[in-house]
Order: structure tokens, then C-alpha cells, then sequence
């Protein structure tokens, strides 16, 4: 089935999307769950380009780096409609976009499938047969300010990329940027016009899965603006063993030049270059490139124009210097010109070169540097933002003020008498911005210049030395988020570019600190476990959500850890509670030591989680020994009965935390044997399965083990821990059905007791499939109370029921769980004093780790393993 093409003998001849078939056999796109032919992604966006319809219309596309956005972008390019890509990302700015063009068709996400909303048959615009593409000029904040694009523009610029950078078709490029953004757009459009793969994701690079996927998909290639190098320099990428990487990109603002030639030296000892380049919307993506070669000798230089294209300096007034002016670009890929309504979308060629608004020189070796700039537009958190636009939208609301950037931060200076408690919200909200990158500086009069225009350069001055007025809405005090990870993770050491596992965060701190940032952000991302805290702080404030959700293992601690309890009072009779927690402690494994980084963090991340679980558990026990008759002895103090008994009566009231400790240390001690280490990170699914395959001969006798009267030894049970970890690691589709099926075989016969079997088995589906569940607030903070403290609960809920359970069970059941929780705030506060006590007068070291004498908040099934 061949691609539907245009019907106009008007489009350009060969929009993007047409020419797949020439490349059928080959490897598309790439997802964590897919990987997708040529043949079948024609074959796909053939169906779109259909659904589309033969008539051209407006088409908005919500972007988003999936499979379902490039097909119909991809489909709606080959039908000759032209595309309004939208940031998918962004809700506002989508219904800010449709509002302002109408669009005729409306493509997004809806839920877990994408919709076609066709909103009228025909058009209700005047289309330029021209036109292709609209892209905002300030990234993702929505602007109606649009860049009008030709069919011709998208494949000059795709081909001039793809002839610089040498793109192979043996070339794997990630999605680092999103797709809304010209320059991840470009990454897409070079690759696919060269039949390479791309390799859809929209994880971070801090996020071990994202390399994860990268090194299983042979990846060549990845783009990054300068945060992304910053991130990079976080998670020692210079460590990383990545043998297919042929190139690096870097675009989207300045790069220090000592990163520059850092990451270009690395590249020569590793064998990958780096290239710098430099572009913008209105030019499609790319308008100049630094040769490799040239990194190390001119780091602050943009390089030379692209193939095909040609710059130039034009003088400006009050810039002596004959080697510098505004930079000037020319060639195939300059824009059609603006849009600003919808009677622009019938306008041809406006524009004929590009001023960049750039000030720049010329070097003697011919190549050109950026030394200021011009216009107006700045850069926050990568995204474009028109400072003109915000202060003339202010004054349209009666404000007076002028903006600034410093500090990757959106400063808006405001003249007093105006009430500022909302003006930062107004801001972040237009842009596209969270309000915690918005500052409010309130002056008495705005700085001038002697002509009466705003002075800008005193503007940023005071942005510098002023801090937010009262009542300015500072973000930061109600979500400072480095505050939070600094208390709750007992790390006042924390900065911008630690995350939740770079700091030793595991479930013994998962539980609170998943719920006080959901309460912070509204809303968590996936793998914000591995995100570092500039980039939570940076993504833009969430929609009202509907329907709450909760964390699947948070709501199943707490479920586990009720039928525990409840069981053992006999209020009722459903076992397998400590069952499925041991496969959500194997499934929690796979999360945090092993998303840390090299051998050593993840062994001193292990010992520390075995610390924290064992040394108050030990000293809880030789309590009751000293203060009690209870039959506890040493060996429990010791946490020794599960290895060398007696394992009978209550001296077993422990075997669970024994079980959960042994394993942790075995794996500690094979994990630190360098070949295995590399091994488990180089096929993560397949040593869990393995090891899954061979505790499974033990759980059913082939590999025969001592059972040592009738109860289970930790061996036996290892299984369930190996079950669990091989989900956390499941990432593609067939990887999650593979352990669903050995799931359903496994439990359906582990025991007579149905209830048993279903607490487990849909348990541990539950962790494959569905990574949260609909929920209430009340629900929400519930489950969280009870999973934190359910380590507490466990351990002391032996000394509380036998005191009640005469007069109801119900209520000796209720009991156990306060008093766990109440025993679990003190611990809470025990670790804090202790911590500082033990901490010296003076901050940390950033690379420190300190192992707790009492866990902050603890969790009976841990994450850390």
C-alpha cells in the first residue's frame, strides 16, 4: 500500500511522508514497547493521510514524541494539509491556539488513544498552497505569533542536516527535545529523510531508562541544549560505555566553551564528535554549524552557514567594529514569513532572508561568532519567550513594567501601584512558563533611558540586586522543592541537579516525599524518581486534574500490610500479604540501587537501605527483650533465626524483614563482582528472568533445598523478589507479557488458597500493567500514612492486638495500624536529631551519603530492594 499523496498540483512536489516506501525494510521508529518498519510506518500514515481526507485543511497537531503524533504529522504533510503543531504538552497553549486559528481538524490525545476531531467537512480558512507547516516563534508557550513553512523549507533544511551531520541510514537518533520544538522537530525530519531510526521517547537523559533504551537500540546519536549538557555532567556521562554513539548535537543558546571543549575532547578519546549549531524557528530549525574539528580551537563560535544557505553581517548602528553587525541568513529554508490571524494563513512568500537579531563578528578563518544580541526574545528553561510581547500584554492589562533574564529565571520589574499577587501567575501562564520561574521585582519608578525608552540594562541590573516583593507569589516558598528533598531525604547537601535516587532516595523515603510533591506539583511525571530537581521545578504547572490517582505500590503496601495484620488478629483470613510484598520489594529493586549510578553507588545504596531496615529493627527487638517476657532472644536481636533457627513459635514474627535483608546483602555481594555488575546493566530484563528461572526450579523442588520443618526459607521464596524485579524492569510490550505469563503460571498453582493466589497474582500484574490507580485525596493520603509507617506496623503490631483482640479484633486491627504510624513519626524525628548531631558544623561534601541510624519514614516493602 503506497502512501496517499497530495491531490493539489500546487504543493510542493515531495512533502515529507511520501518517500517512505523507498525505504520499507528498514527500522523506523523505535519506542520502548515497538520498533517500526518504513513499510509500516507508510502504511500507517497512509490510513492517516485517508482519515484526513482529500481536501486541504487546517490541521492541529498536539505534539508529542509517539508513535500516534509523528503518523499524523507525517500523514497530514503527505495529504498536503497544512500542520499547526501544537505543544502537546502544554493543554493552554493548545486551546489558546485553537481558539485563535480554528483549526478544521484537531488531532490529540485523549486518554490512552489519539482522536481526530474533525470540527467541519471542508475549510474555513484561505490555505496558500504553499503553506505546510506553523510553528509558534516562542517554543512552547503558545504564542499566536506563528512561522509560516513551505514543503520546500521542511526538506532543504531536513537535507542540508542530514549532509553536514553525514546521517547514515545505519544512524539511531533519540528524541532528547520534544517535537513541538523546531530543533526536536529536525532530528525527526533528518533522520526519516535519510531512511535512519529514530528512537521516540520523551524520558530525560538523567533517567536511566532513557539509556537504557538508547544502548538496546543501538543508538547513534542525541540532540541537547545547554541544560541538557548540565544534566549530562550530573550523571557522569564520561563513565558511560555507549559503543554505537557516532555524534553529539548541541543547539537551543550558548554553551560555555569550556563545556564546549570538554565534551569535544571526550569525544575525540571516545570516538564521536560533537557539533555545534545555531538556527531558529523562522530559518525551520538550522541556519550554521561548527565542524567537529573546530570545537576545541573556537568554542564560542556558531561555525559557518548550512549547505545551501549563506550568512552575512548588516551594520548597526552604534557598532563600530567592520567585522561585526546583525547576523543575516539566506537560502531555502528562510521562512514564507509570519502569521498572526487566520486571514495570514493565505499570504505567499513575505519574507526573502532572515535578520536573526543576533549581533555577530566574522573570524579570520571565516567562520562566525555571536557576541549580543539585538532583539528581544530570551531564553527560560529552553523555551523562547518574547519579552516585547509579555510587557505589551501587561500594559494592555493596565501594568506597567519591563522583563528581563537572568539566571535562567523570568524577572518582570513593575512599577509600583499595582497589586503584584497575581501578575506572576498572568506571566508564567502566558508563557507557558511554572510560576516558580516567574520573579516579581516592584520598583517606585522604571528605569529609563534618556529618550524615554525603558533602560534595560539597568532593568537587569535590578533584577540582580532585588529581591520579590511581599505577597509577589514567590513559588519557592510553598514548593521549594531542593528544601523538600533536603529534609525529607536528610540531605541538606541537595542542589538543582540531584534527584531522588542520586541522593539515596529509596521506599524507606518514597512513600512522603511521592505524596508532598504530588501536593506541591499537582501532579507527578513519569520517572520523576530520576529527574533532577531543576527539571521538576521547570515543568510548567499541570491542568486541574479530574480524578486522582495514587502510586500502584504505595496503595499496595498499604492493602498488604492491612491483610498482614488483619490476618494475624484473625479479624480475617487473606494471606499473601507478605507474599506480594516481597515481589514489590523485587519490583522496587529494579527502581532505585539499580538506577544509581556506577558499582559503588549501587552497593553503598543497598547497604544503605539494609541499615536502615535492620539496625531499628534490631534495637526495637532488644527493647521488648529487655522490657519484656516476650519469647524473643538474641537471634532475633541478631536477625539471625531465619538463618540459623529455631524457626518456629513467635521467635519467627520476624521472617519476613530477615528474608528481605538476606536477599538484599546476597545480591550486594554478587553485584559487586565487576562482571556481573556489567552484565546486570547491560541486559537489565534478561539477568532478572534468569534468575527467576532458576529460583522457580527451587519454589518446585527440581533444585532440591532443605525446608527445614514446614515453613519456607528465604531461598524458597526468592522467586517472588526475582518476579518482582523482572517487571520493574519490563519495558517493552513483549517483555510485560512474558511476566505476565509466567506470573499466571507460577501463582495459580503456589496454593490451595484462592484468596492467597489473587492477592499475588493480580498483585504483581497490577505492578506490570498499570503503574497507578484511580484514587481519592482522602484515599491518597491514607495508603501514603499507612505504606510509610508499614514497616513500624509490622514490627509492632505483635505487642499491640494481643491487648485488644479479646474485646473486638476490629478495633486491636485499627490499633496496630496507629500505633505503627505514631511509632513511625517518632522514629521520623529520632533520625532528624540524630542526623544532625552526627552531621559537623560545617555543610557536607555534595557527594556525601549519610546511612541513617533510624529510617526517615519506613516502608515494610522497599524500593531500594
Amino acid at each position: 500500500m503506497k502512501p496517499h499523496r497530495p491531490t493539489h498540483p500546487d504543493i510542493g512536489p515531495r512533502p515529507l511522508g511520501c518517500d517512505l516506501l523507498t525505504h520499507a525494510d528498514r527500522i523506523a521508529l523505535i519506542t520502548q514497547r515497538d520498533t517500526i518498519s518504513y513499510g509500516e510506518l507508510a502504511r500507517r500514515v497512509a490510513r492517516a493521510a485517508r482519515r484526513l481526507g482529500g481536501g486541504r485543511r487546517l490541521v492541529l497537531i498536539a505534539g508529542a514524541n509517539e508513535v500516534e503524533s509523528v503518523v499524523a504529522y507525517l500523514g497530514a504533510l503527505a495529504a498536503g494539509h497544512p500542520v499547526l503543531l501544537a505543544p502537546g504538552d502544554n493543554p493552554a497553549a493548545v486551546e489558546t491556539l485553537t481558539a485563535t486559528y480554528d483549526p478544521d481538524v484537531v488531532v490529540r490525545r485523549a486518554g490512552r488513544r489519539w482522536r481526530y476531531e474533525q470540527r467541519r467537512a471542508g475549510s474555513a480558512h484561505v490555505l496558500h498552497p504553499d503553506l505546510a507547516l506553523l510553528l509558534s516563534t516562542s517554543g512552547s508557550t503558545g504564542s499566536p505569533k506563528l512561522v509560516r513553512l513551505s514543503h520546500d523549507n521542511l526538506r532543504a533544511n531536513a537535507e542540508a542536516i542530514a549532509t553536514y551531520l553525514d546521517i547514515r541510514v545505519t544512524d539511531r537518533a533519540a528524541t532528547t527535545l520534544p517535537m513541538h520544538y523546531c530543533y526536536g522537530l529536525s532530528v525527526i525530519n533528518s533522520h526519516l529523510i535519510k531512511g535512519a531510526g529514530v528512537i521516540l521517547t520523551d524520558r530525560s537523559v538523567a533517567d536511566p531508562s532513557f539509556w537504557e533504551l538508547f544502548g538496546r537500540a543501538n543508538g547513534t546519536t542525541f540532540a541537547g541544549v545547554p541544560y541538557t549538557f548540565t544534566l549530562l555532567d550530573r550523571i557522569r556521562f564520561e563513565t558511560m560505555r555507549l559503543p554505537h554513539l557516532r555524534y553529539v548535537t548541541q543547539a537551543g543558546g550558548r554553551l560555555a566553551p569550556d563545556q564546549v571543549q570538554r565534551y569535544a575532547e571526550l569525544g575525540r578519546e571516545r570516538g564521536w564528535d560533537l557539533y555545534l549549531m545555531y538556527g531558529q524557528t523562522e530559518a525551520t530549525a538550522r541556519m550554521a554549524y561548527l565542524p567537529p574539528g573546530m570545537a576545541v580551537t573556537h568554542p564560542g563560535a556558531i561555525g559557518v552557514a548550512i549547505p545551501g544557505g549563506s550568512l552575512r553581517l548588516e551594520p548597526v548602528d552604534g557598532v563600530a567594529s567592520p567585522d561585526s553587525g546583525e547576523l543575516v541568513y539566506t537560502g531555502p529554508n528562510v521562512m514564507l514569513g509570519y502569521a498572526e490571524q487566520p486571514a495570514d494563513l493565505a499570504l505567499g512568500r513575505t519574507v526573502h532572508e532572515l535578520r536573526t537579531g543576533d549581533l555577530a563578528r566574522r573570524t579570520a578563518e571565516g567562520i562566525y561568532e555571536i557576541v549580543g544580541r539585538r532583539s528581544r526574545f530570551a531564553k527560560v528553561f529552553g523555551l523562547r519567550i518574547d519579552l516585547e510581547r509579555i510587557e505589551a500584554g501587561l500594559a494592555a492589562d493596565g501594568v506597567t513594567a519591563c522583563c528581563a533574564v537572568r539566571d535562567d529565571q523570568l524577572i518582570v520589574v513593575v512599577q509600583e501601584g499595582h497589586h503584584c499577587s497575581d501578575i506572576d501567575r498572568l506571566v508564567a501562564g502566558r508563557c507557558g512558563l511554572p510560576v516558580r520561574c516567574v520573579r516579581l521585582v516592584l520598583v517606585s519608578e522604571l528605569p529609563r533611558l534618556s529618550s524615554g525608552k525603558p533602560d534595560y540594562r539597568a532593568v537587569g541590573a535590578l533584577a540582580g540586586a532585588t529581591q520579590p516583593p511581599d505577597g509577589a507569589g514567590d513559588a519557592s516558598a510553598p514548593t521549594d522543592l531542593r528544601a523538600l528533598y533536603a529534609e525529607i531525604l536528610d540531605r541538606p547537601d541537595a542542589s538543582d541537579d540531584d534527584s531522588f535516587v542520586s541522593l539515596g532516595g529509596d521506599s524507606l523515603s518514597y512513600v512522603e516525599m511521592s505524596v508532598r510533591l504530588e501536593e506541591a506539583l499537582g501532579g507527578l511525571p513519569a520517572g520523576w524518581q530520576a529527574m533532577p530537581i531543576r527539571e521538576l521545578s521547570a515543568r510548567p504547572d499541570p491542568p486541574p486534574v479530574r480524578r486522582q490517582r495514587v502510586d500502584t505500590t504505595v496503595l499496595l503496601r498499604a492493602i498488604s500490610i492491612v491483610l498482614i495484620v488483619g490476618s494475624h488478629i484473625h479479624a480475617f483470613t487473606i494471606h499473601g500479604g507478605a507474599h506480594l510484598l516481597l515481589a514489590v520489594a523485587g519490583f522496587n529493586f529494579a527502581r532505585f540501587p539499580l538506577a544509581a549510578g556506577d558499582r559503588r553507588e549501587r552497593i553503598r545504596h543497598i547497604a544503605t537501605t539494609v541499615a536502615r531496615v535492620a539496625v531499628p529493627t534490631s534495637i526495637f527487638v532488644a527493647a521488648v527483650v529487655l522490657l519484656t517476657d516476650y519469647s524473643y532472644t538474641w537471634k532475633n536481636v541478631a536477625l539471625l533465626n531465619e538463618a540459623i533457627g529455631p524457626r518456629l513459635g513467635d521467635e519467627r514474627n520476624l521472617w519476613f524483614i530477615e528474608t528481605y535483608i538476606y536477599i538484599l546483602l546476597a545480591l550486594a555481594l554478587v553485584m559487586a563482582i565487576p562482571a556481573i555488575d556489567r552484565c546486570v546493566r547491560r541486559f537489565p530484563f534478561a539477568v532478572p528472568v534468569t534468575l527467576l528461572g532458576v529460583a522457580l526450579t527451587v519454589r518446585y523442588g527440581l533444585i532440591p533445598v532443605s525446608p527445614m520443618h514446614h515453613m519456607a526459607t528465604p531461598v524458597q521464596v526468592f522467586w517472588l523478589f526475582a518476579l518482582g524485579w523482572a517487571a520493574g524492569k519490563a519495558a517493552l510490550a513483549r517483555q510485560r507479557w512474558l511476566v505476565t505469563a509466567i506470573t499466571v503460571a507460577a501463582v495459580l498453582n503456589y496454593d490451595s488458597e484462592r484468596l492467597q493466589v489473587a492477592v499475588v497474582g493480580v498483585g504483581v500484574l497490577l505492578l506490570v500493567w498499570a503503574p497507578t490507580l484511580p484514587s481519592s485525596v482522602m484515599l491518597r493520603r491514607i495508603a501514603g500514612t499507612v505504606a510509610g509507617a508499614s514497616l513500624w506496623i509490622y514490627v509492632t503490631h505483635w505487642h499491640v492486638y494481643p491487648m485488644l483482640d479479646h474485646y473486638s479484633r476490629y478495633l486491636a486491627l485499627v490499633a496496630s495500624l496507629v500505633v505503627g504510624v505514631l511509632y513511625g513519626g517518632v522514629v521520623q524525628r529520632l533520625t532528624a536529631r540524630l542526623s544532625r548531631l552526627r552531621r559537623p558544623a560545617s555543610e557536607p561534601a555534595a557527594d556525601s551519603v549519610p546511612v541513617a541510624a533510624f529510617p526517615r519514614t519506613v516502608v515494610l516493602n522497599d524500593r531500594s530492594g
